[in-house]
């Protein structure tokens, strides 16, 4: 590893988080009102706050996700007890009272210290309507949008940075070609416009996963009028959406071929960037990976549109190899959004009631908050091959970077399940030779171990103690399927 060659920054916003209204993600999950006995800051949870601030989340995105595209933001503001009633069509068809809106989810961004990502309706809303929910945010004049701001409570402006123009066109948010949706995207963004010294990062609809037509059709049409690109991908085991596999009930097969789909992402921002750079030579373009995770069956018992999950060292293992996978990448990919922060699919947060437990995907993103904003360094990693039958895959991953006080955060991921992996690594600087290497771990004795409301802390990290330092640089025994940070400090 060469200390001194750094390859860019790790933008902290690919450690980012994704919210729609989806079962239990917004209400009980952030939401639970002024008046409930859950100890709440006007109305949004505590100790879920609490909680994300100690993985400093940096960006999160709302309202949706197929949501955005029927969600129209008028009925999310004033009086809450006179705001529209609806039906959440996408997902298990609830009523949804709006309680939880535009000021709302500011208000839990300002908690937070996070950026508001915010994704406008292009499905089913109209040129004017996102015009005005700009103005309504972000304009400090004399307006009929901002004067109603004023009414329902807020003086001053917000700062919005992140506007995401329609979500999964291609799919639920209209089911459009991708010539179609380049052209209403530039009608769309043409009037989501900058008001006084507050900037908007424009994020066009990218393409599912491997739909590289979708992603060369947008940058040949658009690329003058984005700032930012989407890209969605979900590690889903099974062999059918209908069938998708147990959050906890598996074996090694389903653990390896989880883990081999959860690699595919290397694949996809690879080949996405190629088209990107014939277009974007400069980079100037973000590849915004707002949508990641793992998506198996729901819980049993629980509404199916609920999209309700377990979550395990397995996830935990698709979040470190996926996290490395966007360090290593960071010259294209600027932000990322796992799926989804409360009680949805990938949730580093589960509620029950008053109760909160986090998630072995929750550490990890602890764990890994040393990379955000540091300098990505150069490596070469021989690793064994993992294999299961006749497939492989390599056995270890990692990512490495420089932290701003010198420190080096070295992330490694073994994905074996039944057996530790070593790994030798020789450094170019005799500085850190000199120095200390310090060691947390994130494991467990059984691959589908998670946290309970039993028993929530079943996953946690540990100190570890299986690295030391060499002549040349240092050795470490990585437990099975485990993940592992690394700190090495100078002298």
């Amino acid at each position: 590893m060469n200390v001194d060659l750094r390859k860019g920054k790790i933008n902290k916003n690919i450690y980012g988080h994704f919210s729609e209204h989806l079962g239990r993600c917004i209400y009980e999950g952030y939401w639970v009102g002024e008046d409930s006995p859950i100890p709440n800051t006007r109305g949004i949870r505590n100790d879920v706050v609490e909680a994300l601030k100690k993985i400093n989340i940096p960006v999160l995105r709302w309202p949706g996700g197929c949501f955005a595209d029927e969600y129209h933001w008028k009925d999310g503001v004033g009086p809450r007890e006179k705001r529209a009633r609806m039906v959440n069509t996408h997902w298990g068809g609830v009523v949804e009272n709006n309680h939880f809106g535009t000021h709302e989810f500011l208000d839990l961004c300002e908690k937070l210290g996070a950026e508001p990502y915010i994704c406008g309706n292009v499905g089913s809303g109209t040129v004017r309507e996102m015009q005005e929910w700009i103005e309504y945010m972000t304009f400090d004049g004399e307006s009929p949008m901002a004067d109603w701001r004023r009414e329902n409570g807020r003086e001053e402006p917000w700062k919005l940075k992140y506007f995401g123009v329609g979500n999964e066109n291609w799919g639920c948010g209209g089911n459009m070609r991708p010539e179609y949706y380049a052209d209403l995207y530039r009608r769309y963004q043409t009037y989501v416009r900058n008001y006084g010294d507050n900037k908007i990062f424009k994020i066009a609809c990218g393409p599912n996963a491997g739909d590289y037509n979708w992603m060369g059709v947008l940058m040949r049409e658009a690329v003058n009028f984005m700032d930012g690109i989407s890209v969605h991908y979900y590690t889903v085991p099974g062999d059918t959406w209908e069938e998708k596999g147990s959050a906890t009930e598996f074996g090694t097969e389903e653990w390896f071929k989880t883990l081999k789909k959860a690699l595919w992402m290397e694949e996809l921002i690879k080949k996405h960037a190629v088209i990107m750079d014939r277009y974007d030579p400069e980079k100037r373009v973000a590849m915004i990976v707002d949508e990641w995770g793992t998506w198996y069956d729901v819980e049993p018992g629980t509404n199916p549109g609920f999209l309700y999950q377990q979550n395990t060292m397995r996830d935990a293992l698709v979040a470190g190899i996926t996290l490395n996978i966007f360090n290593r990448y960071c010259d294209r990919v600027q932000m990322a959004n796992i799926a989804q922060t409360i009680n949805v699919l990938q949730a580093v947060i589960l509620t029950r009631g008053r109760e909160m437990i986090v998630t072995p995907t929750y550490h990890v993103f602890e764990m890994y908050k040393v990379h955000q904003d540091a300098e990505l360094l150069d490596f070469h990693l021989e690793s064994e091959e993992y294999r299961m039958g006749e497939e492989t895959i390599p056995a270890v991953n990692v990512s490495a970077s420089r932290a701003g006080n010198g420190d080096i955060n070295i992330s490694l991921c073994n994905l074996r399940a039944d057996g530790e992996a070593v790994v030798e690594c020789i450094l170019n600087s005799t500085e850190f030779l000199a120095g200390s290497i310090e060691g947390r771990v994130l494991t467990a004795e059984k691959i589908n171990a998670h946290n309970s409301f039993e028993e929530p802390e079943g996953v946690r990290p540990e100190n570890f103690t299986g690295a030391e330092l060499q002549e040349r640089g240092f050795s470490v025994k990585l437990p099975a399927a485990s993940v592992v940070l690394l700190t090495l400090k100078r002298r």
